[in-house]
C-alpha cells in the first residue's frame, strides 16, 4: 500500500517566515522524481523554485497561486511506495520509499538536477510530447497552460504572466530556441505600438465615438483610494526598516568631500588597459580599510545577552533597485577584495539581482552597508540601518561644485557622505573618526597606502 508523505513549505533562508505561491508546476494525479521543482514561490528576497525531496504521485495541494504560506505549512502530499496496478500505464516506477528522499528543498543548493516533468496519462488522453532539443512548443503542450515552455527565468515568467503575454507560441533568441527577458520585453514592445495605432485609427472616429470609447462603463465607479498589499519585497523592506527604526538608537553625521582626485585616480587605473573600475569599487575599498581601523561599526548587537559582536570578516551588503524593489546583495570577504576583484563582484551580484535569480545566501549575512543613492541624482540622505547591521554609509552624486582649494575657489567634484549608526555600539567620537578617514581617502586616496 502505499503511503502518504507530506511535503511543507521549507526554510528558504535566513531571516524568512514566509513565500507568496507564483506557479504550480505539478497538478493532483501528477508523477514526481526526487527533487523535481512541484512549485514557483516568491519570498521577499527572491523568486525560488521549490523541488520536492520524494518521488511519488501527488495526491493534493494546499494554496491556490497567490496565496501566502508561512514557512512550515504543508505544500502538498505525495503517495510514495505503491504497487505497479496503483499507477497509470505508461509512467516509469517513482522512487519508492522515503528513504530515497533527498532532503533538499532548494534547487541549486545540492539537489540534483531537476528532471523533466512526468504527467499523469488518463484514458483517451494523449501522451504529451516532452520538451525536444530545439525546446519549441508543440502542439500537445500549446493545450496546456502549464506545459513545457522555453523559459528558464522565473523573472521572464512572471514579466511575461503580468502583461498577460502568452509564451507558448513565442520562440525565443537564447540558446536553442529560450526565451529571454529582451524576447519579452519586444514582444511587449510591439504589442504596444499595435495599441497605439489601434488608437490613432479610433482617433478619426467621429470625436462623440472617441469620447464614449475612453468614458468609464456606465455604474463603474472610479476608486479613491487604491490599495497596495505590503507583501513580498515592499512587505520584508516595511518590516526591516521599522524594525531598524524601533530597535536601533542610530544617529546620522555627514560630510562634504573634494572627490576630484578620486576621480582622477579612477581615470587612471582605467587608462591602463585593464579591467574597468567601479567608483563603487573604490568607495567600498576605502569602507573596508575604515572599518579596519574602526571596528566598532563592523558589528550588531545581541540584545538578550546584552552584547555588542563585532565580526572580523567585512560582509558588505550594497543597494541595489531592481523591478522588484530595492534589494541588498552581500559581497563575501570583501575586505579581501581588491578594486578589480569589488568592480566584477558588484557586477555579478546586480545582473543576478536584476533578473530575480539571488538566493537566500546572496542576500544575508551582511555586516556593513554601502548604499550609492547618488545615481539617483540626490546629494544627500540619511540611511535607515540595515538591521541587524550597526552602520551604513550613504554616498550622494559626484558633480561639479564651487570649492576653496588650496586656498582658492575651484570647481571641484564634490559628494556628500553620511554615516548613520548605532548609538550602542560606539559615540560619536569613533563614528565621527570613520567618516573623517572615509573623506580623507576620498580626498586623497594615497591616505590608503598607508593601510596596505
Amino acid at each position: 500500500m502505499a503511503q502518504v508523505l507530506e511535503f511543507k513549505l521549507p526554510d528558504l533562508g535566513e531571516g524568512l517566515t514566509g513565500a507568496e505561491i507564483v506557479r504550480w508546476l505539478v497538478e493532483v494525479g501528477d508523477v514526481v522524481t526526487v527533487d523535481q521543482p512541484v512549485v514557483e514561490v516568491e519570498t521577499a528576497k527572491a523568486m525560488v523554485d521549490v523541488p520536492c525531496p520524494y518521488g511519488g504521485v501527488v495526491t493534493a495541494r494546499f494554496g491556490e497561486e497567490g496565496t501566502e504560506l508561512p514557512v512550515g505549512a504543508p505544500l502538498l502530499t505525495v503517495a510514495v511506495g505503491g504497487p505497479d496496478a496503483d499507477r497509470p500505464p505508461g509512467e516509469d516506477r517513482p522512487s519508492a520509499a522515503p528513504s530515497e528522499a533527498s532532503g533538499n528543498v532548494l534547487v541549486g543548493y545540492g539537489t540534483s538536477e531537476a528532471p523533466a516533468r512526468r504527467r499523469r496519462v488518463r484514458p483517451g488522453q494523449p501522451v504529451p510530447a516532452t520538451r525536444t532539443a530545439s525546446a519549441t512548443p508543440t502542439a500537445s503542450t500549446a493545450g496546456a497552460l502549464d506545459g513545457p515552455v522555453p523559459v528558464i527565468s522565473p523573472l521572464v515568467r512572471r514579466l511575461a504572466r503580468q502583461n498577460g503575454l502568452d509564451l507558448r507560441g513565442m520562440t525565443g533568441s537564447g540558446p536553442e530556441g529560450l526565451i529571454l527577458r529582451a524576447d519579452v520585453e519586444h514582444a511587449l514592445r510591439a504589442a504596444g505600438t499595435q495599441q497605439v495605432r489601434k488608437d490613432r485609427t479610433a482617433a478619426t472616429e467621429p470625436h462623440a465615438l472617441a469620447v464614449q470609447a475612453h468614458m468609464p462603463a456606465a455604474g463603474t465607479a472610479v476608486p479613491d483610494v487604491v490599495r497596495v498589499p505590503l507583501k513580498g519585497v515592499r512587505g520584508a523592506v516595511a518590516d526591516k526598516l521599522s524594525r531598524s527604526r524601533t530597535e536601533i538608537p542610530d544617529a546620522t553625521c555627514w560630510v562634504d568631500a573634494d572627490a576630484t582626485e578620486l576621480m582622477r585616480t579612477r581615470a587612471a587605473m582605467n587608462a591602463s588597459g585593464g579591467p574597468k573600475i567601479s567608483v563603487l569599487a573604490l568607495l567600498a575599498r576605502i569602507c573596508t580599510a575604515a572599518l579596519a581601523r574602526f571596528p566598532e561599526l563592523n558589528s550588531s548587537v545581541d540584545t538578550e545577552a546584552r552584547e555588542v559582536v563585532r565580526y572580523a570578516a567585512v560582509h558588505l551588503g550594497f543597494a541595489a533597485q531592481t523591478e522588484r524593489g530595492l534589494v541588498v546583495p552581500v559581497v563575501r570577504d570583501a575586505h579581501t577584495r581588491d578594486a578589480e576583484s569589488l568592480t566584477a563582484e558588484f557586477a555579478r551580484l546586480t545582473e543576478v539581482a536584476r533578473s530575480g535569480a539571488l538566493t537566500p545566501a546572496e542576500l544575508t549575512g551582511g555586516t556593513f552597508t554601502l548604499n550609492n543613492y547618488g545615481v539617483f541624482g540626490v546629494d544627500g540622505s540619511t540611511p535607515i540601518i540595515n538591521h541587524p547591521e550597526a552602520a551604513m554609509l550613504g554616498v550622494g552624486r559626484i558633480v561639479p561644485k564651487p570649492w576653496v582649494h588650496e586656498g582658492e575657489l575651484a570647481v571641484r567634484q564634490v559628494v556628500q557622505l553620511s554615516l548613520t549608526f548605532d548609538h550602542r555600539v560606539c559615540d560619536g567620537g569613533t563614528a565621527g573618526g570613520f567618516l573623517r578617514y572615509v573623506a580623507d581617502c576620498v580626498e586623497q586616496p594615497a591616505v590608503l597606502l598607508r593601510t596596505l
